[in-house]
């Protein structure tokens, strides 16, 4: 004798769910979520990127290359300091043009020394200066 069909929908519902297995991915995992993009350096660049990862601690190529980046991008590049010739020129010419606006009613010393004041700039700029040797506390 055939069950009703209500009676076959409640044993169908009621039925205990198989347990779904999920197959294996096939190839090696991702490494990372970000795209890839390949870039041509030359040999000397990639030297020079090689030492930099190795004295700043970075594990990789691939991180060192991605600091260098950050830095470059957000403005953080170290700066050289002067040559000592090139401070000397600049020193020169700021003289130069401190003489025309000076006032020549001032005895010498007063005028070489705001002169020297004048170049030097005021203290607390010097502080902010990157080119000038920090002070020792």
């Amino acid at each position: 004798m055939p069950l009703p069909l209500g009676s076959l929908l409640r044993y169908n519902l009621n039925m205990p769910k198989s347990i779904r297995v999920i197959p294996k991915k096939r190839g090696r995992p991702a490494t990372g979520k970000d795209p890839l993009y390949s870039v041509r350096i030359p040999d000397a660049l990639m030297a020079s990127i090689k030492r930099w990862a190795k004295a700043n601690g970075s594990p990789s190529r691939s991180d060192a290359m991605r600091q260098l980046l950050e830095r470059a991008l957000a403005g953080k590049s170290v700066r050289r300091p002067l040559s000592k010739e090139a401070a000397r020129k600049a020193s020169k010419l700021a003289a130069r043009e401190l003489e025309k606006l000076g006032s020549q009613s001032l005895p010498e010393p007063e005028l070489q020394q705001r002169k020297r004041t004048l170049i030097r700039g005021p203290k607390e700029f010097r502080e902010i200066r990157a080119d000038l040797p920090k002070p020792r506390s």
